[in-house]
């Protein structure tokens, strides 16, 4: 029973932690800037490959934490005893 507990912590865990860079990148870029009244603008979001970089971006997290899970061999085959 607690094996079986353990093993979907893991699965819970891994899920949370990929999907954890994403939202911060989703809620970053989506919220509203306004370019005249602040300094503190976002440069890239009037670049032409702005919303490209984004998707880049969150694509490159995902499967980056997917790589080093797989490399850690908490996520299908990988690691030392793989």
């Amino acid at each position: 029973m607690s094996n079986r507990m353990n093993e979907i912590m893991k699965v819970l865990t891994i899920t949370s932690t990929i999907f954890l860079p994403v939202t911060a990148i989703a809620g970053i870029y989506g919220m509203s800037f306004h370019h005249e009244s602040s300094p503190y603008d976002m440069p890239e979001l009037d670049g032409y490959h702005g919303y490209p970089l984004v998707w880049c971006l969150t694509l490159a997290s995902v499967i980056g934490l997917l790589a080093d899970y797989r490399r850690e061999g908490w996520l299908g085959k990988g690691g030392d005893d793989g």
